[in-house]
């Protein structure tokens, strides 16, 4: 039976990315523990809160570098996702730096409407084939809710445009990352979910 750790870094989605999970089929394990998170075959890193807030709680909890070492499939949802990066510019936050790149504030330009809330279409950036992202077509819907995005970068495997174009889902090797909720994407996140923990790790 594969073992799913579902990391305890205090966001307000937790509780639902573990219900999405559960109507998968998958008991993920919720934990704080980085020998639980270190024996896992998966690890999601959830994250409804702020950069700082949730980068606080992984530093008081020591697992920073637990996550920074991590060799088996990672996913970063949301907050999560842009924890994988070097920094953010919400409260001038280091990061864990597992992909290059900076997350800025989303751009507050007329009608645009921050935070980003609601269903965008994701436009598949992939020169090849991606497993993450297996079963998914150009302009299939997902749901968001953020202020902070990062730039569309060579990491980039699908994006989407809200004042301007950003990443929305991210892979390099087994790091991974959805700046969109799976969990309130209907069919398209509980695919990505499910890809995510049937693909081969890298």
């Amino acid at each position: 039976m594969m073992r799913l750790a579902l990391v305890d870094a205090g966001g307000a989605n937790i509780g639902s990315v573990r219900y999405a999970l559960q109507r998968l089929g998958v008991e993920a394990q919720l934990t704080a523990d980085a020998g639980a998170i270190r024996g896992a075959d998966r690890v999601i890193l959830p994250g409804v809160s702020t950069a700082a807030t949730v980068m606080r709680r992984l530093r008081e909890l020591d697992l920073v570098e637990t996550l920074r070492t991590l060799r088996q499939p990672l996913l970063g949802v949301c907050v999560g996702m842009q924890l994988l990066f070097e920094h953010s510019e919400e409260d001038d936050t280091p990061c864990l730096g597992l992909l290059p790149g900076q997350v800025r504030r989303l751009p507050t330009d007329a009608g645009i409407r921050v935070p980003h809330m609601g269903w965008n279409r994701l436009r598949l950036r992939l020169r090849g084939s991606d497993r993450l992202l297996d079963g998914f077509d150009d302009g299939e819907h997902a749901y968001f809710v953020h202020s902070y995005a990062a730039a569309v970068t060579s990491d980039c495997i699908a994006s989407t445009d809200h004042g301007g174009e950003f990443a929305a889902v991210v892979r390099r090797g087994n790091v991974m990352g959805a700046q969109f909720h799976p969990e309130r994407s209907a069919a398209a996140g509980a695919r990505l979910l499910r890809n995510f923990l049937t693909m081969e790790p890298a």
